[in-house]
Parts: structure tokens; sequence; C-alpha cells
């Protein structure tokens, strides 16, 4: 079961992948992840990236595409994957798609994790994080045990930049303009499913797993 997942920054998706990933036994792929362990490990592909990465510059469509085949070519894998963070764009989806017809492979499912641009700013504007241990908490959600101070390391916690209500707004923007074309472009090859995102956590993945079923 080959999956990827969409939705705008803060939707959850992100959790949702990695819970479809523990439900199913299959891997949670992420490009962040993939991009650390080919640079870290200094393979062909890394050394390749890094040279756009170092000069601040996006990594092209194929080197990401090539990196992304070389992680799910892996024994983990043969199973299937949930795909986290690619592809961002059309272009991106029709490489990706290429790529994998000529392996006689494909995409399963599209999952859409819908939340309203609303309910994000006011969910993500609740984050707090800890810049020295790095645990995240959310002040309705996921409140720390004492207000403002980290349960892990006693650190104060902090609203960071990202989360920011001006800086969420623009991240959207650029989501809406970049990314959500794939809604249709999934839709039209009848791979897109949507689920209701603002629903409790739990919720939202039963409604994933009434689609991939059990």
């Amino acid at each position: 079961m080959k999956i990827i997942m969409l939705g705008a920054p803060g939707a959850g998706k992100g959790t949702q992948a990695i819970m479809i990933a523990d439900k199913y036994g299959i891997p949670h792929v992420s490009t962040g992840d993939m991009f650390r362990a080919n640079i870290k490990n200094n393979t062909p592909l890394g050394v390749e990236a890094k040279k756009y990465m170092d000069q601040g510059q996006l990594v092209p469509d194929e080197l990401t595409v090539k990196i992304l085949l070389d992680r799910v070519a892996k024994d983990d894998c043969k199973n299937g994957y949930v795909l986290d963070g690619f592809p961002r764009t059309i272009p991106q989806a029709e490489v990706l798609e290429k790529a994998l017809k000529e392996l006689n492979d494909g995409i399963d499912f599209a999952i859409d994790v819908d939340v309203p641009d609303e309910n994000i700013i006011n969910r993500m504007g609740g984050r707090r994080a800890c810049l020295k241990c790095g645990n995240t908490y959310h002040v309705e959600f996921v409140p720390p045990k004492k207000e403002g101070i980290c349960d892990n390391c006693g650190e104060a916690l902090v609203l960071r930049d990202d989360d920011k209500p001006e800086t969420v707004k623009k991240r959207l923007d650029v989501y809406h303009q970049q990314t959500q074309p794939l809604i249709d472009f999934y839709n039209e090859r009848g791979l897109l499913k949507s689920v209701d995102g603002t629903k409790p956590m739990n919720e939202v993945f039963d409604s994933i797993i009434a689609i991939l079923g059990e």
C-alpha cells in the first residue's frame, strides 16, 4: 500500500502518517529524513543534494525523486510506504508518477487531511517549543504541567517564529498556490480521499482507516 499524505502545514498530516505507518507496518518516508540520511552517510545522491542546499538552492525535482526511489527500493518498503512532504508541486508529482510508471509501480491513495486556514492559524499559534531539548507542546491540546515550562528539562517554552500567525498565513498562501493543485491532480486520477482534519486526532485516524481498510 503506497500512500501520499496531503494537507496544509499544521493540518496534522505528519502525525497521521506516523500512525498509519505504525498500524500497517510500513515506513513513514519524509523527504527531510531522506535528505539528512543521505547527507550524513555521504552517499553520491547526498553529496549532490548537499551542493544545492549549501548554496541555499532547492534540490531539483529529478534528484529528489532519485533519492526517494532509492529509499522506497529498500526491503522495508516492499509492502508499501507513507510519503510525507513530497510531492509539494504538480511538476514534482508528474516526475514521481513518470518514475514509478517506468518501474510498473504507482501510488494507491492520496489522503488529504482537510482543515480550514482559520483553524490552522489558531492551532499553530498555540504551539510552544523547548529550544533546549526539542519537546513540543500545545497550550490547549498538549499543555505542559507547568505553564510555559518544559516538562522534560525545565527550560522556558517559546512560540517559534514559524508558528506566529503572520508566518503561518504566508506558509498557507504558498501552500494554496503550489500544493493545493495536487488535490485536483490526484482526484483526476481517482486516487484522492479526503478526511475532515478538524476532528480529534483519533477520529481523523479512524476515518483514514475506513478508507484504507483494516
